[in-house]
């Protein structure tokens, strides 16, 4: 399965107390580069979603972003401890009778008093575990998003893969007939000079020319990394860098390719395998 580089995943929960919300991007890169952005309350879960991440990606760089935000308290979401401020009160009482001159506690100080406002936060252990929940689903989410985008990438690189294929083909079963040709041309310029010619020396400057216009091996190298570029498509594991070398293994093929040309048809062909090649190699950068 090829797998892309570059993708977006968000989501969220909410519950009575507060709301949660993950945000992910990834792009190419090189390797794995991880950014995590958690507020201060949650620092404590990084090293865990940081440990998720590289179980389950091995190159890209991975932007999350958390959004904790707490749900605003209504009126009725405030709970007093009424037992407690009963006994606070009958305290209070026992010991005025013990001292007219202890004041009685004011409404503002029962409410400071530590346990009478019952505090509906969720406990940290809670909101950690929702936390951490929320983003499995949302790096599963990530993920199916590179691997759609992936199955893209490795379509296009089928199609333009076979297509130099047809044309390493095309440029062998053309090559007899143009180092025919060439052969023909080379004799009949020398009849038009009409001069002597060693046909010893002559037949030694043809068998020159075809070796100097022999491309067998750069053809067979050609089809060779292209059929290796379809055998890697179909590889269970990361496969951009191999696939990268690959294209660098082509380029210089089509090259030489190229640089051996005598007639404008194998250069044509030439130029079309290294457009092929370059369309490859863009895409792959994206290729986890």
């Amino acid at each position: 399965m090829t797998l892309s580089m570059t993708a977006f995943a968000r989501k969220e929960a909410s519950t009575e107390r507060y709301l949660l919300v993950w945000e992910m991007r990834s792009v190419n890169h090189r390797y794995l580069e991880i950014n995590i952005r958690v507020p201060d309350s949650l620092r404590s879960i990084e090293n865990s979603i940081r440990g998720a991440i590289r179980s389950n990606l091995t190159r890209g760089k991975i932007e999350c972003h958390l959004r904790y935000q707490v749900v605003e308290r209504s009126r009725d979401s405030i709970r007093i401890d009424a037992r407690l401020v009963s006994h606070l009160l009958s305290a209070t009482k026992q010991i005025k009778a013990l001292s007219e001159e202890t004041p009685p506690l004011g409404m503002s100080e029962i409410l400071r008093w530590p346990g009478v406002v019952i505090d509906n936060d969720p406990d940290s252990l809670t909101l950690e575990s929702d936390a951490i929940s929320l983003f499995t689903k949302t790096i599963d989410e990530l993920k199916s998003s590179r691997a759609r985008e992936g199955q893209e990438l490795n379509s296009f690189i089928q199609t333009r893969s076979n297509s130099a294929l047809e044309i390493v083909a095309e440029i062998r079963k053309l090559m007899p007939q143009i180092l025919t040709h060439e052969r023909h041309v080379l004799l009949e310029k020398i009849s038009k000079l009409n001069i002597d010619v060693d046909t010893s020396r002559l037949e030694a400057e043809i068998v020159l020319l075809t070796q100097k216009a022999d491309i067998e091996e750069e053809l067979d190298r050609l089809s060779s990394h292209v059929n290796e570029v379809q055998r890697v498509l179909n590889l269970r594991e990361p496969k951009g860098r191999r696939l990268d070398f690959l294209m660098q293994e082509l380029n210089r093929e089509a090259n030489t390719l190229s640089s051996k040309s005598i007639v404008t048809e194998t250069t044509r062909s030439a130029v079309d395998l290294k457009v092929l090649i370059e369309q490859m190699r863009e895409q792959i950068q994206n290729v986890e």
